[in-house]
């Protein structure tokens, strides 16, 4: 699995933006590489504006990672549907991001200031 999922601080700071608002933002994100895939950066919970979050029914699970569970996104007249997750027990491999959320870049702007 080492060769699979690499986890690393993710340089510089980072935010989220959803509908204008920024959500998060830190300078202690990680960013998990994982073959096949994009990069990901995950966010430590105290750098987020948990407020905005909901947590959601949904749950998937993948076999490098474990269990995640997802938010949805509320704000003002809108609600993006499982727009975060969290592995909040992830297997060994991925033990770094345990706690952190990341964010579905398809609805929100997650980026690099």
């Amino acid at each position: 699995m080492a060769d699979r999922l690499n986890i690393h601080p993710a340089e510089g700071v980072w935010v989220v933006r959803a509908g204008g608002a920024i959500i998060a933002e830190s300078r202690a994100a990680l960013q998990l590489d994982e073959t096949g895939y994009e990069p990901v950066i995950y966010f430590p919970r105290d750098d987020i504006a948990m407020a905005f979050l909901e947590p959601s029914e949904t749950t998937t699970s993948c076999p490098h990672k474990g269990a995640a569970s997802y938010f949805h996104i509320t704000g003002p007249g809108t609600t993006l549907r499982d727009a975060a997750w969290s592995y909040d027990a992830p297997l060994p491999g991925a033990a770094g991001i345990g706690g952190y959320l990341a964010f579905d870049p398809e609805q929100v702007t997650v980026e690099r200031l």
